[in-house]
């Protein structure tokens, strides 16, 4: 082979090596303000220039020969010239201009910037802003509870649990249809499962949040673009080849439309500042099954798109607006507030928000307030209230049930007559639920537990007036009003929780009111035309106190 003939040769590999590192990692191609982009171009542009020099100002043997130190070589090079100065000028642009926007977009000349990023925060109040949950729609299975239901859900499918695994990490909490559901998909469980099942895999599991009883596996979508698959059935590599090669890309999300259609919310970003600053700019929707992309902005994504703001965005942001409250100097650290160890993704009002409480830096186990931000225009609300962390109202409920030697899931914040209240179910080792456990935000001291949702309230209600907590300023969500009636009809069901809750209509009335197992034991043997008293929570219609006064009260 001629010296001519190995110089192309060189170049050919060359660039099928980066071909092949394109194939594989679909890196960013966007050279500004991206740093992934700039670094690839960089290495790029170094070993192209950098072989080109090499050869064109040295002398390449391809002849064997033996070193100075007696070893035998394939070929031999020996530099003629010096590199001119304009060979490492050009070899040095893409380090420099890596270097100088690294060190430009640096929070030491942008601290300002680094500060509003998260824009303008709403002060509201708690009491008026979140929502009343109804108890059937409080969540109680968080992503590890509904990974364990999803995979049981698979193991009942005979030989489906050889062929596929769930996705436990991109399992994603949504409303599909008005109902609060972990939509969790299936991906093939190695390399000859994919090329054996190249149309997808056979659907995904839609995991209830509000009742551990109610899973559905859903196999009349497949899921053909998963992560980390094959080929160009990846989700990363397919996104980037058909649009995806300049953007953005992080943190892509599998959601469910209102007809069942499994998607992949692949947000996209730009940097604010050089290579920091990542804000999110709209998102890729990929169908999972057919891989037909649209590219949306904030402002004309889909309703039924729950989430674009990655949480990382969202708690970098609060954590730089606390940090350079006062400028990046504050080393007394006056002012300075950061987000808890910890957050969760709530719905209020059918909207989708990250909810998170924030504490002074150095701080114990008191919040001094709490963010609730838009899962998909980043509009924050801030309710600004001392109380108790995240992490404090867990110990708090454990501490009550240390006898039994249950731990506290991260608590959901709830409006319990008007006040600020945690809410967490507690587990046994198994990582199953016992009991279910309401702390006061403002005070955790107040602690209420129940083995069902019902009877925790009530522990909770009576903890609140045992303390001369002042309850709702509107008198209608405690008010309490006794009824005495003929049973007209007398039904139960399940409780997500395993329990049961009585439904009871009475004679000339239409009203349902709902009744739990543990208020009295003659509920069971209640039936129609039994005379009744009962008090009940006239917002709710859920009764406190129960006698059937035909058995004998």
């Amino acid at each position: 082979m001629n010296l001519k003939k190995y110089k192309l040769l060189t170049y050919l590999v060359l660039l099928l090596a980066v071909g092949a590192y394109i194939f594989v990692e679909a890196p960013n191609l966007n050279p500004f303000f991206y740093a992934d982009g700039a670094f690839f171009w960089a290495v790029v542009i170094t070993a192209f220039i950098g072989i080109w020099a090499l050869l064109r100002f040295g002398e390449l043997t391809l002849a064997p020969h033996m070193s100075d130190k007696g070893q035998a070589k394939p070929f031999n090079y020996v530099p003629n010239r010096k590199f001119p100065v304009w060979i490492k000028v050009l070899l040095a642009i893409p380090w420099v201009f890596l270097v100088v926007v690294t060190i430009a977009s640096s929070f030491i000349f942008n601290w300002k910037a680094y500060r509003d990023q998260l824009g303008t925060e709403k002060p509201v109040q708690f009491s008026q802003e979140m929502q009343v949950m109804d108890v059937d729609q409080i969540p109680i299975v968080n992503q590890e509870l509904a990974n364990i239901l999803a995979d049981k859900k698979l193991g009942e499918r005979a030989g489906l649990g050889s062929q596929v695994v769930i996705g436990a990490n991109d399992a994603t909490i949504q409303r599909v249809n008005g109902k609060l559901v972990w939509a969790v998909p299936l991906y093939h469980s190695g390399f000859f499962k994919w090329i054996t099942n190249l149309s997808g895999t056979p659907g995904y599991i839609l995991v209830s949040a509000t009742d551990v009883n109610d899973v559905e596996y859903v196999e009349t979508h497949k899921i053909k673009y998963q992560p980390n698959n094959y080929l160009l059935h990846d989700l990363k590599r397919h996104t980037r080849f058909y649009g995806g090669w300049f953007d953005g890309l992080v943190d892509p999300s599998f959601e469910i439309d209102d007809q069942g259609q499994p998607y992949w919310v692949y947000t996209t970003y730009k940097n604010l500042r050089g290579f920091n600053l990542p804000e999110a700019t709209g998102a890729w929707v990929i169908n999972a099954t057919t891989g037909e992309m649209q590219k949306y902005t904030i402002e004309n994504i889909p309703e039924w798109v729950d989430r674009i703001q990655p949480e990382s965005f969202i708690i970098n942001q609060i954590n730089n607006k606390g940090e350079f409250v006062r400028g990046w100097l504050n080393f007394a650290d006056k002012d300075k507030y950061r987000a808890s160890n910890g957050h969760m993704i709530v719905y209020n009002n059918d909207r989708c928000y990250l909810f998170t409480g924030f504490t002074s830096v150095g701080g114990d186990n008191s919040a001094i307030g709490f963010m609730m931000v838009d899962m998909v225009t980043k509009e924050t609300l801030v309710y600004q209230m001392p109380g108790a962390t995240e992490e404090a109202a867990q110990g708090s409920a454990q501490g009550k049930v240390q006898h039994l030697g249950y731990r506290a899931d991260f608590p959901l914040i709830m409006n319990i007559d008007g006040q600020a209240s945690y809410f967490m179910p507690l587990k046994d080792a198994s990582r199953l639920i016992k009991q279910y456990a309401f702390v006061s935000v403002e005070n955790y001291s107040i602690v209420g537990t129940g083995e069902t949702i019902e009877l925790a309230m009530r522990d909770y209600r009576q903890a609140l007036r045992n303390s001369g907590v002042e309850a709702s300023k509107d008198p209608a969500s405690t008010e309490q009003k006794e009824l005495r009636g003929i049973v007209a009809r007398i039904g139960w069901e399940p409780t997500p929780d395993g329990d049961v809750v009585y439904r009871m209509l009475l004679e000339g009335t239409s009203d349902i009111y709902s009744l739990a197992s543990g208020l009295s034991d003659q509920l069971a043997v209640t039936q129609p035309g039994d005379t009744v008293w009962f008090r009940y929570t006239a917002a709710d219609k859920n009764a406190v106190e129960f006698v059937n006064e035909t058995i004998g009260g």
